[in-house]
């Protein structure tokens, strides 16, 4: 959080006329939510010990899908949203049998059906997708103490996350099943039915992050989603090294997101190019994970 307060600070002083307005903090704010939801599902899997690289393509689909059934097949927005959110949990009952069941390593299956997914999102539309139901766009838009509203069903799942994180057995059973798979599975923890749980709830939630994206774009393409996964991963290392360092935590994630948005958004202000962005990512990823074994480390040995 301090950090965060000093990025803002630095930026505020350089750029005070459009960096330091409440339109630029509500965009950072609404526009993102999206990606924090994303690393909010990023988060499940890497708690308990797996990856999962398809959250891209899963996002992806969901957009399109929800694109296409409404603007392009004409169909009923709630039913539109249902299929999205239903591919979703199909992909991660993909992923979670291959790797739980099969026991095929989690960032080989989750990086093929990633890249699949991409082609599958070509299947469906060749060409860019131009409109959404209005209704949507409006829910995505609409605003609640200046800020829009898309930013506080995140919020809603950050908070539903860390009361299941902190007050309830089921989060401190993931952190036993990523620590030590072998150990939780002598304590009498079902480890292959968290594993599972954590790969569909991950999908679930990245097809949810794809309607709220198809309710603030306009249009979608089958690679629109891609630009998500670095930041995504970023945040979550990031956030691993807040709060409860060396630790995974949704509250963590959600400030790490925001920090990096408020990073890029200062950055672009002060003119620089968009290829800093990715170096600002990738830098931020490597910093983040060393930071947070460094972290684990430590507090193995204390």
């Amino acid at each position: 959080m301090g950090v965060w307060a000093l990025v803002i600070i630095v930026f505020g002083v350089l750029r005070p006329d459009s960096f330091l307005t409440g339109a630029n903090f509500s965009t950072i704010f609404g526009s993102q939510a999206v990606l924090a939801v994303l690393a909010l599902a990023l988060l499940l899997p890497l708690a308990v010990g797996e990856y999962d690289l398809s959250v891209a393509g899963v996002l992806g689909l969901s957009l399109i899908l929800t694109h296409f059934l409404t603007a392009e097949a004409g169909w009923p927005l709630w039913a539109a949203v249902v299929t999205a959110l239903a591919s979703g949990v199909a992909i991660g009952v993909i992923n979670a049998l291959l790797i739980v069941a099969v026991g095929v390593e989690s960032l080989v299956v989750t990086l093929g059906i990633g890249f699949m997914l991409v082609g599958v999102g070509y299947a469906v539309t060749p060409a860019t997708v131009v409109g959404t139901s209005g209704a949507l766009s409006a829910a995505m838009r609409t605003q609640v103490a200046g800020l829009p509203l898309v930013f506080f069903y995140g919020l809603a799942i950050v908070l539903l996350l860390a009361y299941v994180f902190s007050r309830t057995p089921l989060g401190t059973y993931m952190f036993f099943v990523g620590e030590n798979r072998s150990v939780a599975r002598l304590s009498g923890i079902r480890v292959n039915a968290i594993r599972a749980g954590a790969l569909i709830a991950c999908s679930s939630l990245s097809a949810i992050a794809g309607v709220f994206l198809a309710g603030q774009l306009g249009s979608s393409s089958p690679t629109v989603a891609q630009d998500y996964l670095l930041p995504a991963f970023a945040a979550v290392f990031l956030g691993a090294t807040t709060i409860t360092p060396g630790r995974f935590n949704p509250w963590g994630t959600f400030i790490a997101v925001y920090f990096l948005i408020t990073g890029i958004t200062g950055l672009q202000m002060m003119g620089l190019v968009d290829w800093v962005s990715q170096v600002f990512y990738g830098a931020s990823l490597a910093v983040a994970v060393t930071l947070s074994r460094i972290a684990g480390a430590k507090s193995s040995r204390d």
